[in-house]
């Protein structure tokens, strides 16, 4: 599975996730289909509760697919997967969590925490060299060797993040879905964590899909953008074409919502707010388009006219 000579490690494909039954049954994700390339960040940006962290979950499994398919290098992992494949899937693929305090167990240590996937895959040959891994990725993520006897609870939020981040990492994983990982900590931490992402990245040829609702962190961050709203894709660009040529309403009304350094300007701003009644979409049916320059936007056939011309018109 390549385009554009790019090797697409994760493919998602009609993917629908429904929770509850019969007439209490609510569609979180909606047909969604998008790829994901070796070695880049592509994020998936939209507001609380638009299907963000339930595709990240769907590909980890966590979450079922009612429809559709996942796949990883070409082969299916949604579904029943056989025991080799399923811990093969588990090892190569992990997952940041959102809230560093829940995602790490109280009772154990920060040594135990970080070598529970060693411990599960038997990744170390002996007791020396699996201290040797769980030493090297400590100081990787800029924590210290006597933090290792310590509890999730004697920590920062954003040293409990490091340690979610050693967890995955010392796992030797391909791709890391990071959800919303840096939203629960402080804006100078921020930027600390995101550093060490993109130094994994880089060291170790890693491939992210970074979950975000903050569309300033994600163009510092990221190589492509994936707008989602209420389980839709509206938009998919490359960063710096989403930032320049914003077609969709909603991307529009995302992008106002940044905040601007300038206290005079950020007063007198203007915040454009999305309202889907402005779609009619009862003759004409809508979907997903691509313009060119790999730019993608949801809308009618009548809609996607307007979104060239204003793409194109220069």
């Amino acid at each position: 599975m390549e385009q554009n000579n790019k090797e697409v490690v994760l493919s998602i494909q009609n993917l629908d996730v429904v929770f509850g039954k019969g007439k209490k049954a609510f569609k979180a994700v909606d047909n969604v289909s998008f790829d994901i390339y070796k070695g880049e960040t592509l994020s998936l940006v939209g507001e609380s509760g638009s299907g963000k962290t339930t595709i990240g979950r769907a590909i980890v499994r966590i979450n079922p697919c009612s429809a559709g398919a996942i796949y990883y290098k070409g082969k299916k992992i949604s579904g029943k997967l056989s025991r080799k494949d399923d811990r093969e899937v588990i090892r190569k693929i992990q997952m940041i969590f959102q809230d560093p305090a829940a995602s790490l167990n109280e009772r154990a240590t920060i040594e135990y925490i970080i070598s529970e996937g060693l411990y599960n895959f038997h990744l170390y040959k002996d007791e020396k060299d699996r201290m040797a891994k769980i030493e090297k990725v400590t100081k990787d993520v800029g924590l210290l060797p006597e933090h290792l006897t310590r509890y999730p609870h004697e920590f920062s939020g954003g040293q409990r993040q490091r340690v979610g981040l050693a967890r995955s990492i010392v796992m030797e994983p391909e791709f890391i879905i990071a959800d919303e990982p840096i939203s629960a900590l402080d804006v100078s931490i921020r930027a600390q964590v995101l550093n060490l992402l993109k130094k994994f990245q880089v060291e170790k040829g890693l491939t992210y899909l970074f979950i975000a609702h903050d569309l300033s962190i994600v163009r510092f961050i990221s190589d492509r953008i994936v707008v989602i709203y209420k389980g839709r894709i509206m938009e998919i660009a490359e960063t710096e074409e989403l930032f320049n040529h914003p077609l969709h309403p909603y991307t529009k009304s995302l992008m106002s919502a940044i905040p601007v350094p300038d206290p005079q300007i950020e007063k007198e701003k203007k915040l454009f707010i999305y309202d889907p009644k402005m779609h009619d979409y009862s003759v004409e049916k809508p979907e997903l388009v691509d313009l060119g320059n790999g730019h993608m936007v949801f809308g009618s056939p009548s809609e996607i006219e307007k979104y060239k011309e204003i793409r194109f018109k220069n």
